[in-house]
């Protein structure tokens, strides 16, 4: 029972400590996890996409986002909290998708992540992302 506990309060501090991060060269946002604790995957994830969209690696960064959002389909924390970090991830991916010039998945992304959870900043990005392509 220790062990789930610690392990509950290690993953509550993980998903609930975030923040934005400027994307590369552009004004779109970017989903990073802070935390005082070990990096755990989904935050290696959540990070590791930022920071390889930040250095210009897209592909790189399309594939670790993927990563993120297939670990959070096996996430048990809540529903809710697991809904708002998908949108995030898919808002992460859409934005190394357009910066790769990839416009259609990267714009499918950023639809999908409005639609999953009302963000500030996920429709910051589709908003960009609208503008960029003149839709």
């Amino acid at each position: 029972m220790k062990r789930t506990l610690i392990k509950t309060i290690a993953l509550s501090s993980l998903l609930t400590c975030s923040a934005a991060a400027m994307a590369g060269g552009s004004d779109y946002k970017l989903m990073v996890i802070e935390t005082a604790t070990a990096p755990q995957p989904l935050e290696q994830s959540f990070n590791s996409c930022a920071l390889n969209v930040k250095s210009k690696n897209y592909e790189q960064a399309e594939a670790i986002c993927t990563k993120a959002i297939a670990l959070l389909k096996e996430s048990r924390e809540s529903k809710l909290k697991v809904r708002e970090l998908t949108s995030y991830a898919l808002s992460n991916r859409g934005v190394s998708r357009m910066m790769a010039k990839n416009d259609a998945a990267g714009l499918s992304d950023l639809y999908e992540a409005a639609q999953i959870a009302d963000s500030a900043m996920v429709s910051h990005n589709l908003t960009r992302a609208k503008e960029y392509l003149s839709l």
